[in-house]
């Protein structure tokens, strides 16, 4: 979240050839394209192609219906469905909603939900992302119906007005049919939002690190990280940042720019740039996932710290001067490449040039502008130095004004100065951390850096009860969402819990709140 992904998650979490200077966290689901072939409902019928794009026309504006609407993009599958199943809608949220056909199937949760209850699975692309656009670009004046509130809207408005391509989808609304409202990430958090915002059109609903509590200053993105990772990379990085927070501090500009030229980025111009350009490698934790092997970059990143001459250093690493050496030869070696190809460091990596096309660009499609917008308004999520009392394997030159900075690159017609979002009131109107709603599963992860802005934080207590269960596996970010759970005993125990958790719940259909 500039967060913008901000994310680096899988395929999605692009790095700075497509986010250029903007790289940052994003709290993406990961991307999972259905498999190839034809698909069957169970009385042998062949259905269209899971690939097929279906349009619904969603209000651009439902504070003002008069503006019209615009064509909304859509997937679905009900190869599992029996008359009075429910419908599962699920959105990616800030991203382009086409390479996420795999959770219209059995190999994510959404489809395993739908299989065991005979349901539909409809994926619903986010307002502003993909194909699916109010207004043809991404200027400011376009991106002011980019809001939660709408966001939520659209979702309320497709569930009770879409006529489904399927027999009797016209007859499947949520006051005869059950609805289950699916997400993960920013999109777990749409879930148990509009489950609080409105009330009794959505079933049950699934939220998977649903990042729920809006924060500003978010430097407990890296704690699960800092907490997990190998201990002596751990160390090693601790010391290579405390090193350059002091020649900052001592404004040593002579071995400030020897550090940076050891990384091969002698070119940036600002050391605040320096400093998000090395928060990559800490960030690439996001893509890790129980069927992760050691080939990860993060754990390139690490080995590259920590072996010397084939031998593993202990929990206490190996020292500043080969922490420099280790983690300059990675950039230098490989990390560069991967991150900038051949883009000069001041274009890739730079922030104070807000000529450049990724803070001038439009154009729709763009996942980092548009996430941004709701970053720079709405949930913050700034990934930035921690207190002075926390462990520091990210600098604390980076405040939420290196951040916030940016935004005013990304909208100057929006904002003049670094502007503050206003999690305050997005906390306050969909109550974060402190969500109360009747038939809503939490799953989240230990090792997940989204995990303290899910009700699963260190920084509130939350009791899980029968009717909103919280449930929190030894995993990464989203890593219940894929079936395949065999990896990992505990994220196969909170995908068993769901199932039995959704079972009990849509035997009482219809509820007595309905």
């Amino acid at each position: 979240m500039a967060l913008a992904f901000i994310v680096v998650v899988l395929a999605v979490y692009t790095h700075a050839a497509i986010l250029g200077a903007t790289r940052r966290v994003i709290p993406a689901v990961p991307p999972i394209n259905a498999p190839e072939g034809p698909v069957y409902a169970q009385n042998g019928t062949r259905l269209p192609p899971l690939t097929t794009v279906y349009t619904f026309n969603q209000l651009k504006d439902h504070t003002n219906p008069g503006l019209g609407t615009f064509s909304q993009r859509y997937w679905m599958n009900w190869q599992y469905y029996n008359p009075g199943g429910p419908i599962i809608l699920f959105t990616p949220g800030e991203v382009n909603a086409a390479n996420y056909t795999a959770y219209l199937t059995n190999e994510t949760m959404s489809g395993l939900i739908a299989q065991q209850q005979n349901g539909v699975t409809v994926l619903l692309e986010h307002r502003f992302f993909g194909q699916s656009n109010p207004y043809p670009d991404l200027s400011s004046k376009s991106l002011a119906l980019l809001t939660i509130q709408q966001a939520i809207d659209d979702l309320v408005y497709f569930a009770q007005n879409a006529t489904l391509p399927m027999p009797g989808g016209d007859k499947v609304k949520p006051d005869s049919t059950p609805w289950i409202l699916f997400g993960g990430s920013y999109s777990g958090a749409l879930t148990a939002w509009t489950m609080v915002n409105k009330p009794n059109i959505f079933y049950a609903g699934y939220s998977s690190s649903g990042v729920v509590q809006a924060i500003d200053d978010y430097w407990a993105y890296f704690k699960p990280i800092q907490e997990y990772m190998p201990k002596n990379c751990s160390s090693d990085v601790q010391r290579v940042i405390a090193y350059l927070d002091l020649l900052y501090a001592e404004n040593d500009t002579g071995k400030l720019q020897e550090l940076k030229t050891a990384f091969g980025l002698g070119g940036l111009s600002h050391i605040d740039d320096f400093a998000g350009a090395l928060i990559n490698n800490i960030q690439d934790w996001q893509q890790l996932t129980p069927y992760t092997g050691p080939g990860a970059m993060f754990y390139q990143f690490c080995d590259a710290l920590e072996v010397k001459d084939g031998q593993s250093a202990d929990e206490n690493g190996w020292g500043l001067e080969h922490a420099i050496q280790g983690w300059g030869a990675f950039w230098n070696s490989t990390y560069y490449q991967h991150t900038c190809g051949n883009m000069d460091a001041e274009t890739c990596l730079g922030t104070y040039n807000a000529s450049q096309e990724i803070w001038t660009s439009t154009a729709i499609d763009n996942f980092v502008r548009s996430w941004n917008w709701i970053v720079c308004n709405q949930v913050g999520f700034y990934p930035d130095g921690p207190p002075i009392t926390q462990p520091a394997i990210v600098s604390r030159i980076l405040t939420t004004k290196y951040w916030q900075r940016q935004c005013v690159n990304f909208f100057p017609e929006k904002f003049s100065s670094p502007p503050e979002p206003d999690t305050k009131q997005v906390n306050q109107d969909y109550h974060g951390w402190f969500i109360e709603v009747d038939r809503l599963f939490f799953a989240n992860g230990e090792r997940d850096p989204w995990r303290e802005a899910t009700v699963s934080s260190d920084f509130v207590t939350r009791t899980s009860t029968d009717m909103q269960p919280i449930y929190l596996g030894d995993a990464f970010h989203c890593s219940d969402m894929r079936t395949r759970s065999g990896v990992d005993p505990t994220v196969a125990k909170v995908q068993n819990a769901a199932l039995g958790y959704m079972k009990t719940w849509l035997a009482g259909w219809p509820g007595t709140n309905l």
